[in-house]
């Protein structure tokens, strides 16, 4: 462990458990921020739930519209 990564770990052991959680969670952000970074600067396109969905959309069978089902306002507004 470098000496950077043990006065971090000093550091955080003297901390209350609420705020051991915060230092957790903005390390995850680091990390998600990091990753994003490296994604962009490969060249690569950010994609939309939709174009990622593209091939699964219309695999499975059953109405295009849940709403469509009779059934589905049955009592409303008794």
């Amino acid at each position: 462990m470098s000496p950077l990564s043990q006065q971090v770990m000093q550091g955080i052991e003297g901390l209350p458990e609420a705020e051991q959680r915060q230092v957790l969670d903005f390390v995850e952000f680091l990390k998600v921020k990091r990753q994003q970074t490296e994604t962009r600067s490969s060249g690569e396109e950010p994609k939309s739930f939709a174009e990622v969905a593209r091939a699964s959309i219309g695999s499975v069978k059953g109405p295009g519209d849940l709403a469509t089902n009779p059934a589905y306002m049955e009592g409303y507004g008794q």
